[in-house]
C-alpha cells in the first residue's frame, strides 16, 4: 500500500487526485480522504446480469443541500465525491468509510477502483441510524487506500471510465 508521502508525490507529480479541497487535511497516514459533492435518492430498481447487456442502473433524484447541509433519513443513497481520481496502470484503490461516519450509523459501499480508472466516482451511502444523519457539503466521508501492483496491467475502460468529469 502507498504511504502518505508516496500518495503526496503521485498527486503532485502524476495527478493521482485532482480537485481536492485541502491536500494536507485530506492526506492520511495510509490513504486519502474523499469529500461529499452531491447526494442522490434512488427512484427505481436496478437490473444486474452477467454480460451487462441487460444492466440497468437506477434513475436517481438529487437531494438539495440547505445552508450547506443535507438530512438523510434511514435508507440507501448514491453519493458523488468531489475528487477526480486518475489511477495509473500500476495502481488500484479500495474505498472505506471514515470511522466518524460509521460511528454515526452510516457507511459507504464501494467497488474496487481498477488500475487505469479515471473519474469523479459515485459510491453507495447507507444510513442505518433510525434517526438519520446530517451531512455537510464537502464532509470527509471515505478514505481511499492505494495498492501498488507488482507491474502494469490492462487499464480499466468500462462504462464508468471518465464518469462525472
Amino acid at each position: 500500500m502507498l504511504t502518505k508521502e508516496e500518495i503526496r508525490k503521485r498527486i503532485l507529480n502524476k495527478g493521482l487526485i485532482k480537485e481536492y479541497i485541502d491536500l494536507e487535511k485530506q492526506l492520511q497516514p495510509n490513504g486519502f480522504d474523499c469529500t461529499l459533492n452531491k447526494v442522490f435518492k434512488l427512484t427505481e430498481a436496478g437490473k444486474i446480469d452477467f454480460s451487462n447487456k441487460e444492466r440497468k442502473i437506477p434513475n436517481v433524484t438529487e437531494l438539495k443541500f440547505e445552508n450547506e447541509w443535507v438530512y438523510l433519513p434511514r435508507g440507501v443513497y448514491r453519493a458523488v465525491i468531489n475528487e477526480i481520481v486518475d489511477l495509473g496502470n500500476d495502481l488500484m484503490a479500495i474505498g472505506r468509510p471514515r470511522s466518524s461516519l460509521v460511528r454515526s450509523g452510516a457507511t459507504v459501499l464501494t467497488a474496487v477502483w481498477d488500475a487505469g480508472y479515471k473519474g469523479r466516482s459515485e459510491v453507495g451511502l447507507v444510513v442505518y441510524n433510525e434517526n438519520g444523519i446530517w451531512l455537510k457539503r464537502n464532509a470527509r466521508i471515505m478514505q481511499l487506500i492505494f495498492i501498488k501492483l507488482s507491474g502494469e496491467t490492462e487499464p480499466y475502460r468500462g462504462k464508468f471510465y471518465g464518469e462525472n468529469i
